[in-house]
Parts: C-alpha cells; sequence; structure tokens
C-alpha cells in the first residue's frame, strides 16, 4: 500500500498520533440564519455581514462554503473567496529535513487534546492583531465540545505545547482556519499529523481557504470557488468519525 506521506525523496513518514476525540457529534438544531448563495459572492468574496457566532449558524456557514472572518468594521463577517485554497490529501509536501524531524520522534502528535490551548495560541502574538477574537474563541470552543471543531497538537520532548492547528469538521470536509508554532517545523508537524488522520478517517477535502506563503510551500493550491462548492456539496454529508473505530 501507497504510503500517506512520504518526503521529497519518496521515503514514507508515518506518524503516531494520540487521537483524544470524544464520540459522538451532538446533533445541531437549524440554523435560524439563511446565508447567500456563495456562488454569488463579490470581489473578495464578501458575503455579508450579521447572524451569530451560534454552533449551527457557523456549521450552516461552512456547509454553504462560507467561513466567518471579523472584520475592524463588524465582527459578524463573512466571505467565501474565488480561488479557494485546499491541500490535496496525497499532495502534502515534506521536505526531506521536515521528513527526517517527523520520523525522529521529536515531536509528540494529538489530535483534540488541548484544543482551547491551541486557539488561544493562534490567536496570540500576532503582529497587528488578529481576526481570532475573544467571541470567536468561544464559539470555537462550544463547536469542539460539540464534536464538530477539532484540532491537531504538536508537543516538545519536554513536553510543551509546540505547534498546533484547528478548524472545523463537516460531513468529510475538514475547514482548517488557523495554526501556530514556538518550535521550528510544529507547525508542519502538526499540518502531517492532520493529513494522515484525514486520510485514515475518510476526509475528503482539506480546505485552508485563502493561500498564504506557509501552506502552499506545505502543497496548497487553489481552485476555482466553483470547483470547491461542487466538491463541498458532493462530501459534507458522508459521515466521517474523527475517532477510528468508534461506533
Amino acid at each position: 500500500m501507497q504510503p500517506v506521506l512520504v518526503d521529497s525523496h519518496g521515503r514514507p513518514v508515518e506518524l503516531e498520533i494520540d487521537v483524544r476525540t470524544s464520540w459522538p457529534r451532538r446533533a445541531l438544531p437549524a440554523s435560524p440564519w439563511l446565508f447567500p448563495d456563495a456562488a454569488e459572492a463579490g470581489p473578495g468574496g464578501f458575503i455579508g455581514f450579521g447572524a451569530d457566532f451560534a454552533p449551527a449558524t457557523i456549521v450552516a456557514a461552512y456547509r454553504g462554503g462560507i467561513f466567518p472572518w471579523p472584520h475592524p468594521e463588524a465582527e459578524y463577517a463573512w466571505f467565501s473567496p474565488d480561488p479557494r485554497a485546499i491541500i490535496p490529501l496525497d499532495g502534502l509536501r515534506i521536505s526531506q529535513r521536515l521528513g527526517r524531524t517527523l520520523r525522529s520522534g521529536r515531536f509528540r502528535l494529538t489530535v483534540d487534546a488541548a484544543f482551547g490551548r491551541v486557539i488561544r495560541s493562534c490567536a496570540a502574538g500576532r503582529a497587528g492583531g488578529t481576526w481570532i477574537t475573544d467571541a470567536l474563541v468561544e464559539s470555537y470552543g462550544k463547536l469542539h465540545r460539540l464534536g464538530w471543531a477539532h484540532s491537531v497538537e504538536a508537543w516538545s520532548e519536554d513536553g510543551r505545547l509546540a505547534g498546533g492547528l484547528y478548524g472545523v469538521a463537516v460531513g468529510a470536509m475538514f475547514g482548517a482556519e488557523s495554526m501556530f508554532h514556538r518550535q521550528s517545523d510544529a507547525s508542519k508537524a502538526a499540518m502531517a499529523a492532520l493529513v494522515q488522520h484525514a486520510n485514515a478517517i475518510g476526509v475528503e477535502l482539506l480546505d485552508v481557504q485563502v493561500l498564504t506563503d506557509h501552506t502552499e510551500r506545505m502543497g496548497a493550491v487553489e481552485i476555482p470557488r466553483a470547483q470547491y462548492l461542487a466538491e463541498l456539496a458532493r462530501v459534507r454529508d458522508i459521515e466521517v468519525r474523527w475517532m477510528p473505530g468508534e461506533d
């Protein structure tokens, strides 16, 4: 069987991941808000202001290809950019050096072991401020406790949280929201762990929203929004269990 992760020289990378996810996921009520069609978003992907950050609202937005992106003029701001950035689940780029680091066991990797610490770390220490507001931290924390939001953590050898990422799962789509690192390669290790775990449980679409230099170096690509929305419609109702083997 072809390994899920390989480095730039074709050497396999197999990670040991401690999955702490609680299951089953809690059902959500229907959202009282009706979002516009993401395909009709204007330049820059702006959808509109309003609604709220209740769990059902955020999940309804993701189901429509929309995500919250607070701006100074209004916290409840929603977007669906065109093009959209994704990481192909067979396309993660692992350099030879990173491959050596991952195989060395330098990082202990976990899923859903420290969601609150990860999202607060993503929000802290960003030059020029952050779009991850206190309201978003609280709302995504609720989503995590309900089983809809997940984190991946990379821990240093002395047991400190070295890096991680978080996002929202809707069916077989995972929308990665943000990542951070306090140690070199820690966020890359968390992304590698996410891709390995996503493949193991049946995630088919890994959304990173907007292309950055960091995600592009790791294999992220841009696709037309119409293509993204078609893929999302195909996978959003596929049942995916974040804790393998759980019924």
